[in-house]
């Protein structure tokens, strides 16, 4: 008796001091100092700092690449083009396998996969670098300098993984971990996208600024190095963050059992492999039967011819099984009810309106400083905060598909201004070079034509050096291209035309974020959780087919005169995106206004 009061003291004081502990801990949580701790192990402070990491690891190296390539080649642009396509090429081909390896695999292996293949790649490539940079005389002398174009050929293929290793990591955090880490609480999704876009805005004007300081101020090879040890550093610190991330949320570990309709993301490997075996085990028992029958040396020719067409069986059925996954996920892709949406945004890559290394070439020969630039480039990231601002209020306010309709008429309606720009004084628009292959022998057009032969640009109003041209002495500043061995450009007749077509840029911005920020919260609430990869992979492809396109009509109308024609192309690429966004928001608001019709039918009594 006397030891069931002790317990029943004993129980008493334990659940004293659990209370008083319990109240501490509130204490402690309300707090200043507990609710910043508290944040600050909560998995949304933690995820955005393994993306802030993650992005300012990416625009810091996507700057020094294109710095790096144009030191190695001579000045010359063309490892900077192969490097461009390459990329893009990459993504373009594997995007959807990236995203059908997603959905099979724990979100966790995913995860650590995509950051280590990445930074392992970015550091075996800055060591090239540095090995390149050190002794590049001595590499030249070796195997007639074919070490060299191997070195090459490695920075660029590194890079190329390196770049797919990112779009698979910015897949799974920003597309799908994100999404099951807020649940069904559609304002805290909108909020964590607005943050990760505002964080993407601010970098992508440090970042570039503090290793292009590096390399100025000490070298490219102390640049390599600086961003080898960055990766190193952001491996160790992303790798620790979302480790903690998926043990704090349970519903990561939670992979959506997929569907059996014969999908490509549910086509079992184990039935694969198996009938694969049971071919491999019926063929080898035939093949035994039969040479039981021959010499030994016919039944080794034998073995060597059944084991050739065996690899090569086996070859080809690994091809035609990514060749149907990748149908499939296109496929996939088009299914989905913001598929309409997705396409109206991939439609807004193909444009030369936006602060590229096109549209500054093109600033810089209309007499705009490398000192402009930069403040203009500044102007264009502090838009784009505006954007993820004005989104957040819009989706509170109006909703989500409404808030993409007005970021669309915001968004075509600022780059308005690029379309009067080309019209205005001081424009170099001039649609007889475009007549210029078929006649040669007007004066105008054969000193054109003499011109690019002997690659003399006169800065004589600015008509004629290309935006891009094939071989000078550039520097890099952020995402500007400075010239050397010239003057600066001569002043034009008229700023009006490039001051209409840069406030265009700037001002769209504003609507262009929104929008973005619009299809992806529709792209992230409305795609299937076992299909996000396979999409996302897709949306992906399309993104950078568009990018690709835009680069060749670079290619195809390469200097000033013709950047007009560029503006007219962009803006109806950019409009028939946005017109298909619009079809997407009239069929989902006559589906809203059918189910809303039949709640009311079926909620409806009659009097009585």
């Amino acid at each position: 008796m006397v030891g069931e009061l002790d317990d029943t003291e004993n129980s008493g004081n334990g659940e004293k001091e659990t209370k008083t502990t319990g109240t501490r801990c509130v204490k402690s949580q309300r707090s200043p100092l507990g609710a910043t701790l508290t944040y600050l192990m909560s998995p949304r402070f933690l995820i955005y700092v393994s993306c802030a990491l993650s992005i300012w690891g990416d625009r810091m190296w996507h700057f020094a690449m294109s710095v790096f390539l144009i030191e190695l080649y001579g000045q010359n642009l063309l490892l900077t083009a192969v490097f461009g396509l390459v990329v893009a090429g990459s993504v373009l081909i594997f995007g959807v396998l990236i995203g059908d390896w997603i959905d099979r695999k724990p979100r966790n292996k995913v995860a650590h996969a995509s950051l280590f293949i990445q930074n392992a790649s970015v550091t075996a490539c800055c060591v090239v670098l540095m090995l390149v940079f050190s002794y590049r005389r001595e590499m030249e002398q070796i195997w007639n300098g074919w070490l060299t174009v191997v070195c090459y050929a490695s920075v660029i293929t590194l890079a190329a993984m390196a770049n797919l290793a990112g779009t698979a990591l910015t897949i799974t955090i920003q597309r799908d971990w994100i999404v099951s880490l807020t649940g069904s609480n559609r304002g805290q999704l909108a909020g964590m996208n607005a943050a990760v876009r505002r964080l993407d805005q601010v970098i992508s004007i440090f970042a570039p600024l503090s290793v292009g300081q590096v390399m100025t101020w000490a070298s490219h090879v102390i640049g390599c190095g600086f961003i080898l040890g960055w990766n190193l550093l952001s491996l160790l610190v992303e790798f620790l963050f979302l480790s903690r991330v998926f043990q704090l949320v349970p519903q990561l570990a939670v992979k959506p059992q997929q569907h059996t309709m014969g999908h490509f993301l549910d086509r079992p490997q184990d039935a694969v492999n198996m009938q694969g075996e049971t071919d491999f085990w019926e063929t080898t028992a035939v093949f035994t039967h039969k040479s039981r029958s021959l010499d030994k040396d016919h039944k080794s020719n034998l073995e060597g011819q059944w084991n050739t067409a065996n690899g090569f069986r086996l070859c080809l059925r690994n091809t035609h099984r990514l060749l149907c996954t990748c149908r499939d996920g296109w496929e996939t892709y088009c299914r989905q009810n913001v598929f309409l949406a997705g396409l109206g945004l991939a439609f807004l890559y193909m444009t030369v309106l936006g602060f590229d290394c096109i549209t500054t070439g093109y600033a810089y020969t209309q007499g705009i400083g490398g000192s402009l630039l930069s403040i203009l480039t500044a102007l264009s990231a502090l838009s784009g905060l505006l954007g993820t601002i004005l989104f957040t209020w819009l989706r509170g306010h109006y909703g989500l598909v409404t808030t993409g309709i007005i970021s669309s008429w915001l968004h075509i309606g600022c780059l308005m201004l690029c379309v009067f720009s080309v019209f205005a004084p001081g424009s170099p628009f001039d649609m007889a070079v475009f007549s210029f292959p078929l006649n040669k022998n007007s004066s105008s057009n054969h000193k054109l034509f003499k011109e690019d032969q002997v690659h003399v640009y006169s800065f004589e109003r600015n008509l004629n050096q290309p935006i891009l041209p094939d071989r000078s002495s550039i520097h890099w500043t952020n995402s500007t291209v400075l010239f050397d061995g010239q003057q600066d450009p001569e002043q034009p007749e008229s700023y009006i035309s490039i001051i209409l077509l840069f406030s265009g840029v700037i001002l769209a911005r504003i609507g262009l974020w929104s929008f973005d920020l619009t299809v992806t919260q529709l792209l992230q609430e409305n795609i299937p959780e076992a299909e996000r990869g396979a999409v996302n992979g897709v949306q992906c492809s399309l993104n950078y087919l568009m990018d690709l396109i835009h680069f060749v009509l670079v290619l195809l109308a390469p200097r000033p005169q013709q950047f007009g024609m560029l503006v007219f192309i962009s803006i109806l690429f950019v409009t028939t995106g946005h017109v298909l966004y619009f079809f997407y928001a009239r069929k989902c608001k006559m589906r809203n206004a059918h189910v809303n019709k039949t709640v009311k039918k079926s909620t409806w009594t009659p009097p009585t």
